[in-house]
């Protein structure tokens, strides 16, 4: 699966976050033991950097044993890595009760990243926040799905948490509730009423963050994710049969990957 990387700026040392992206896609599993990085020139366009800052993140890949060269060949990631990589079993999940397991991980897992969240939002979080609101919004009043702005909502607000440990785990498990995602944001889009609710219930969680309200914050977070369980079960009985196993492809691409 080709790797899509976000460009750089400012802030950290560019190559540190060259690096720390390659490396979340090895521990996240989406490039695995013995594949190919991409090549360098096309790291460069991707990251919108130097040769040298790309060669730098590689080197440091390296020094943690988690890529090496091959003469002629490229760079591939090492067959053996300093820790393992965790796997969830393809056998749960590929069914309409998979969705609500995941969406269950993502309640136990977004109530504290909201609560923390509260705790430690900076006025530029807020703002970050408010505009993922807005932009999921539009898409939804544009007709799109809102799934890619629904992400980038959640990541708002763990951006905020401070905690990289927390950000590192909620990307490696991105990959497969990104499936679920889909199916609740679909399901969610075929009634004006669970469209309405779920626009309220981003509001109530913007509005706890705002106030610096820890329990709020943690509240509001886990009725979302709890209320959209129950969106799933209240769907349509037609409607997992006819997009809802389409839509959660991704999710089992992720866990069935060689």
């Amino acid at each position: 699966m080709p790797q899509h990387f976000t460009p750089v700026s400012s802030g950290a040392r560019l190559s540190d976050q060259v690096a720390e992206q390659l490396t979340a896609e090895i521990k996240q599993g989406r490039l695995m033991p013995g594949d190919k990085l991409p090549t360098e020139a096309r790291l460069v366009a991707q990251f919108e950097v130097s040769r040298t800052v790309v060669r730098e993140a590689v080197s440091r890949l390296k020094s943690l044993g988690l890529v090496d060269s091959r003469q002629g060949s490229g760079v591939f990631v090492s067959q053996k890595l300093p820790f393992a990589p965790l796997q969830f079993e393809l056998q749960h999940a590929a069914s309409q009760e998979a969705v609500v397991q995941m969406v269950e991980v993502r309640r136990a897992l977004e109530a504290e990243v909201a609560a923390l969240a509260a705790e430690r939002r900076s006025a530029s979080d807020i703002c970050a926040i408010q505009h993922a609101v807005q932009a999921l919004d539009a898409a939804v009043q544009a007709g799109g799905d809102g799934v890619a702005e629904d992400v980038k909502f959640h990541r708002a607000i763990a951006d905020a948490t401070r905690n990289p440990f927390l950000i590192q785990t909620l990307d490696y498990l991105g990959q497969f509730l990104h499936g679920a995602t889909q199916v609740t944001r679909a399901n969610e889009a075929r009634r004006v009423d669970f469209a309405t609710e779920v626009q309220s219930e981003h509001q109530a969680i913007l509005r706890a963050v705002e106030a610096g309200d820890p329990s709020a914050a943690r509240q509001a977070a886990a009725a979302h994710m709890g209320n959209a369980i129950v969106r799933i079960q209240q769907a349509d009985p037609t409607f997992w049969h006819q997009e809802g196993e389409r839509l959660a492809m991704p999710l089992i691409k992720g866990l069935s990957k060689p």
